[in-house]
């Protein structure tokens, strides 16, 4: 008696390539190497969705191709740390700043279109230097127009045009450590300072609009390109604080599950997401309303992550870390790359279609939810949760055994903020 029978191979549809482990979810993509010294900052091309800026800590600065992942050519001239990178909006200028107290324009035309050949060694010399008195800590570039911000003793307003600073705003005497540009706003800016403030300036007023204390330092901040309203900081207690810059005394979301502070954050193009990288070693996506990580990416040789960057079209993200290394992931982990045939398109719609559809099964929720996690992250993690329960059960019987109303609890989106000045 013979049997028909219809088999399958697991290789088929747990691997992208015949040489592949048998693995559901492949984010990495490959690393990137070439600085000699930690990365400590990225900037993207606007006009270009290959191109990726980097800065190092010995002063460095090199572009590179996303696709073919090699170094087009480099930008020498800094004699310190590179604090800062921008790019002005047409995409012809890198603005780059650094601890040597210098401001240095490039033209990127000039680097993009050198010979291809031996692009190793190929170097471009700075097209304007601007020496000032005090070491900058970050930069960020108008997302229309050409003036450009820097930051370190004060927050200093330039133009490409000329050597001195136009405008200068000083609330304190603190170190001011990043600064962004709203993309709704060409005249808005916030930035975050060591003295832990947050604070929002307008160009075409005289003093800073407000000001809000938090309980720790925030390391950065990222606009949503589709929320203008609305910023994200990276705070240096390992959570991240969603605000909208018209009520500061709130935080509208509290995005956790980093268990070291967090170093940098950038927004997703569709601002629906965005990566954060920390000084667990690891880079998170993040919901732009979740509370939690959807996912986690991790390597045995990736170190502290300084920096991170979603491209242009969304979706990758390249982080840099401490480990001399820039490496580029998937945004989206299980995502097949080269050509999708229609019929594979439509197969994959399907496969997400059942998925959410049976999202609220408990066998189907620990599936999606799961993580693995190295060993290091997923102790301390741990810790922090039993931590966290103590002190809930601590304030709780302080709260009984007082008289009624004379201890209010407080939300974590407000708990964190100190006070706001106007």
């Amino acid at each position: 008696m013979k049997v028909k029978v219809i088999s399958r191979s697991s290789d088929d549809f747990t691997r992208e390539r015949s040489q592949d482990l048998q693995i559901f979810a492949r984010p990495f993509i490959g690393a990137m190497d070439g600085h000699i010294d930690a990365v400590s900052c990225m900037a993207k091309n606007p006009s270009q969705l290959k191109e990726i800026f980097s800065g190092s800590m010995d002063g460095d600065i090199r572009l590179w191709d996303l696709a073919s992942r090699r170094t087009v050519c480099q930008f020498p001239g800094h004699q310190g740390a590179v604090r800062g990178l921008s790019v002005s909006t047409d995409g012809s200028t890198l603005v780059s700043c650094g601890i040597d107290s210098t401001i240095r324009l490039w033209n990127v035309h000039a680097a993009t279109s050198m010979d291809s050949s031996d692009s190793a060694k190929k170097t471009v010399e700075a097209a304007s230097v601007y020496v000032w008195k005090n070491a900058f800590w970050a930069c960020d570039h108008q997302w229309d127009g050409e003036h450009f911000a820097t930051v370190g003793a004060a927050v200093d307003i330039w133009n490409h045009n000329r050597s001195q600073p136009i405008n200068s705003f000083e609330w304190g005497t603190d170190t001011v450590i990043s600064v962004k540009f709203s993309p709704g706003d060409p005249n808005l800016l916030a930035t975050s300072a060591s003295d832990r403030s947050i604070t929002l300036y307008d160009l075409r007023m005289a003093s800073p609009v407000g000001k809000m204390i938090m309980m720790t330092k925030t390391n950065s901040l990222s606009w949503n390109p589709m929320e203008p309203i609305n910023f994200t900081a990276a705070n240096e207690d390992g959570n991240c604080y969603s605000y909208d810059y018209r009520n500061l005394s709130e935080a509208k979301c509290v995005h956790r599950d980093h268990v070291s502070a967090v170093m940098d954050i950038d927004y997703s193009p569709t601002g629906r997401e965005f990566v954060t990288g920390s000084y667990d070693r690891t880079v998170r996506l993040f919901q732009f309303n979740g509370g939690h990580s959807k996912e986690i990416y991790h390597t045995k040789r990736m170190q502290r992550v300084f920096c991170v960057k979603f491209t242009g079209d969304g979706s990758y993200v390249i982080s840099g870390s401490d480990d001399t290394n820039l490496r580029l992931w998937k945004a989206k982990a299980a995502e097949q790359l080269g050509v999708i045939l229609p019929r594979e398109r439509k197969k994959h719609e399907y496969h997400e279609a059942i998925k959410k559809r049976y999202r609220h099964l408990p066998e189907v929720k620990r599936i999606a939810r799961h993580r693995h996690l190295p060993k290091p992250i997923f102790k301390a993690s741990a810790l922090m949760r039993v931590m966290s329960d103590a002190k809930k059960r601590k304030d709780d019987r302080r709260k009984a055994h007082s008289a009624p109303g004379s201890i209010t609890t407080q939300p974590l989106r407000k708990r964190r903020i100190i006070k706001q000045v106007e």
